[in-house]
């Protein structure tokens, strides 16, 4: 007999939260949480900007769309709920010249179709009332966009994990995986367990383990770093909340912004440039496997030649502090690069399809035995509560399809 029912790969905020929902909703069940590092939410959960996304961006009927929409409102419960840092604070998109216009009312068509509350259009007099320092000729008020500690909220998810009798083990990491007729072993270094099912929430090395247990990813991650000033406490009072550019559609992701933080900081960035290794925060962090292996993957290469001017204008602002602050004026002329002080970075596992395109909504991949999520950026934060639902609900098979709790929806 297996030694678990369902072991789960990641200590992540996705992986916490699937852990979470499924030892609420089934009594009994035994649940493992396998995290290579030494605490939860090291990578992509405790390195992101802390934004509780709207779901403005996204394919209306998307998966993206839906669970960020329904999982803000669930995070903003949940951070209510369990007493962690957070506020509702709202966003401003800002269009800085007449060309970006029409590009923010699609957004303010799409943000309407997915159910995003509130939506406003502001001229520069109403965008001026809401960011005194902004600048713009059109902007859109967001006002459900919010801000929380994602790193508390993940260490809640274990708490509760564990207290409803799941159990998650911090320095063990996975080298194997083979289903077998009872389930699946899962090799972790010398030692080799056994468990009913797998769910993999890998974040940046999720196609890897897919591949470990015979799968064929139809994706591969592709890691972007992204890189982040800091306004000095001196110039914080140029940014009340928010404020977002109009996404360039030559490049997909949202520009340089700027974001107050839960503990009162301004955060200005990111850009996004290639990470030289799955988890390289910094231009010295390189892998030549990990490098070898982007380059020589046919997406790669077809993005690279789609992108090459963009992306060298990505890594022109890496390298420069005056770069970085131009891009930066275009939203708040006042700031000056004598306002900036280096801060962390991020890195973002994103999905890339062989043909160059990016994976442009959650993938969550069954096999047997198995559920591989495959690609869930950013909002994944955001949907982390949403997503280990739908997570819960695509293994229910495993359990017999009945929950054994009637109120275990958050």
């Amino acid at each position: 007999m297996p030694q678990y029912d369902v072991g789960i790969i990641g200590g992540g905020i996705l992986g916490l939260a699937t852990a979470m929902e499924m030892t609420s909703r089934y009594d009994g069940l035994s649940v493992l949480v396998i995290e290579k590092e030494a605490g939860v939410a090291r990578h992509q959960t405790g390195h992101n900007s802390g934004v509780i996304h709207s779901g403005l961006y996204y394919r209306p009927g998307s998966r993206k769309a839906v669970m960020a929409v329904r999982g803000a409102e669930q995070m903003v419960g949940f951070a209510q709920a369990h007493g962690i840092a957070h506020e509702r604070c709202g966003k401003v998109v800002v269009a800085t010249r007449e060309s970006q216009v029409a590009a923010l009312e699609d957004l303010e068509r799409r943000g309407k179709a997915n159910g995003v509350p509130g939506i406003e259009a502001l001229g520069p007099g109403a965008l001026r009332e809401r960011e005194p320092h902004a600048t713009g000729v059109r902007a859109l008020h967001v006002p459900s966009t919010g801000i929380v500690d994602f790193v508390g909220v993940a260490e809640r998810f274990r708490e509760l994990t564990e207290g409803q009798g799941g159990e998650v083990r911090f320095g063990v990491e996975v080298t194997g995986l083979r289903a077998v007729a009872d389930g699946v072993r899962v090799e972790m270094g010398e030692e080799t367990i056994s468990v009913g099912q797998v769910v993999n929430c890998g974040g940046l090395f999720a196609d890897r383990i897919a591949r470990l247990a015979g799968s064929t990813p139809s994706v591969q991650i592709v890691p972007f770093r992204g890189e982040y000033y800091e306004l000095k406490p001196a110039a914080r009072r140029l940014v009340v909340n928010l404020i977002y550019p109009v996404p360039d559609p030559a490049f997909p992701f949202l520009g340089v912004h700027f974001t107050r933080r839960v503990d009162g900081r301004v955060e200005a960035g990111p850009n996004a440039v290639l990470a030289l290794r799955r988890e390289g925060y910094r231009w010295r962090d390189v892998s030549w496997r990990d490098t070898v292996e982007t380059v020589r993957y046919p997406g790669f290469l077809r993005l690279a030649s789609r992108y090459w001017r963009v992306g060298l204008g990505e890594i022109y602002r890496s390298a420069s502090k005056r770069a970085f602050t131009r891009a930066l004026q275009a939203l708040v002329p006042e700031v000056q690069a004598s306002d900036l002080v280096r801060a962390g970075s991020g890195v973002r596992a994103q999905a890339l399809e062989r043909d160059g395109s990016l994976a442009d909504d959650f993938r969550l991949v069954e096999d047997e035995r198995m559920i591989h999520v495959l690609n869930a950026p950013s909002p994944g934060a955001t949907a982390s509560i949403s997503i280990g639902q739908a997570i819960t609900d695509m293994a229910a098979g495993w359990f017999g399809g009945a929950a054994t709790k009637e109120d275990y929806r958050i």
